[in-house]
């Protein structure tokens, strides 16, 4: 049978909030000890999670969707300063942004595949234009006799 505090308005268990999100409580933990959340604790030393935790939660879980680190929204966490927050966030983009180029290229290699017409696909006009931008300008051979 769970706690009556359980069902205090506004005060979660860890395993009441863990479930609500769908993780383990060793990651609310493990988040707790990075300084990310900061729950309360009742009488009994458990921690009690509140609407704002609900809150911080779904900003770290959307955070680490977009791909940063929780060292990352740690920091941004840690500041209000919009300077700060575009100096630790640049980066972020850029490194976005050449992923998905890297994603976008290996995506039109594979819808080239796909679309290709030839049993073989090394005979594929995309195929060869794709390996011969990779191999670049052929360098003519030196010292052959």
């Amino acid at each position: 049978m769970k706690s009556s505090e359980d069902s205090v308005v506004g005060a979660m268990s860890i395993g009441a909030l863990a479930a609500r999100f769908g993780l383990a409580s060793h990651v609310l933990r493990h988040w707790e000890s990075m300084g990310l959340l900061h729950p309360g604790r009742d009488a009994g030393g458990r921690r009690r999670y509140g609407a704002d935790d609900l809150t911080r939660v779904a900003i770290i879980l959307i955070s680490k969707e977009a791909g940063l680190s929780l060292d990352t929204i740690r920091s941004l966490s840690a500041t209000v300063d919009r300077a700060t927050r575009h100096e630790i966030l640049r980066p972020e983009a850029e490194a976005l942004r050449s992923r998905i180029a890297a994603a976008r290229a290996s995506l039109e290699l594979i819808e080239g595949g796909l679309n290709c017409e030839h049993e073989d696909v090394t005979q594929c006009p995309n195929y060869r234009r794709l390996i011969a931008e990779r191999v670049g300008p052929r360098v003519p051979a030196q010292g052959r006799g």
